[in-house]
């Protein structure tokens, strides 16, 4: 669980409440249902009208990583490496037969599954390549996602206000109904710019974060693999490898 997510969105959430209570406001004047729906609906829409389907699962599916961030952790596969390098060195490329079938790590079983298959160490490197290219490339556009549904947003925002004045201008003849429409307009306006700039834009950031983070793990995997099909010694891989610990 990414602690630092959950703060951030606690304290962005909590400093709007707060201002707002400060200013003498109340919780209920910023719910307002019509604007609600007239944001989160138009943003939903004007991104799936745009978006392939298959792009719009994985963006949904990748935005669960802003809270419980994948772990790509260097240290331990680096030790992997280094181990597995021993057992190449002592029982040849077909010893990791075993350790490659208990790989958890599909990106990391393909690799070993080349290297127990006797593939040279360059077509290893530039089939893994491939993959980490594309992966990385799938995941920048399910984060461009939802960066574009930050600029959607605010734009529907001011759509409702728009609505919302259109409203008052119609029922200027009874008071009665021009604080709903005002309300409306001002809090569309709020739900627009506030879901960009607090939720939608920081979440296209961080998943881009995210989507580099397992490109440069990724990396190391290919260079640890392919050290091991060139029969580099395992302290020299352990050396090479370590470079990548940031």
């Amino acid at each position: 669980m990414d602690l630092l997510s959950i703060i951030g969105v606690l304290i962005a959430i909590g400093a709007i409440l707060g201002g707002n209570a400060l200013e003498g406001g109340h919780v209920a004047a910023l719910l307002n249902g019509p604007a609600l729906v007239i944001v989160f609906g138009g943003t939903l829409g004007a991104i799936m009208l745009q978006t392939p389907l298959p792009l719009f699962l994985h963006a949904m599916r990748l935005a669960g990583g802003v809270f419980f961030t994948p772990r790509h952790r260097i240290e331990p596969a680096i030790k992997k490496m280094v181990s597995w390098s021993n057992i190449a060195r002592k029982e040849g490329l077909l010893g990791l037969e075993t350790a490659a079938e208990k790989e958890p790590d599909l990106f990391i079983r393909k690799g070993m599954q080349l290297l127990v298959d006797g593939s040279e160490p360059e077509v290893i490197r530039n089939i893994m390549e491939v993959e980490l290219e594309s992966g990385e490339q799938h995941d920048l556009q399910a984060a461009r996602v939802f960066e574009a549904m930050g600029g959607y947003s605010p734009t529907i925002g001011i759509i409702g206000a728009v609505m919302g004045l259109i409203h008052v201008m119609q029922n200027l003849a009874d008071p009665s109904k021009l604080g709903s429409g005002i309300a409306t307009a001002f809090v569309a306006t709020i739900y627009g710019v506030g879901l960009a700039n607090l939720f939608l834009l920081p979440f296209g950031s961080k998943m881009k974060s995210i989507a580099m983070t397992k490109s440069h793990y990724r990396e190391m995997v290919i260079e640890g693999v392919v050290s091991i099909a060139e029969g580099e010694n395992p302290r020299n891989i352990e050396s090479k490898l370590q470079g990548y610990l940031t």
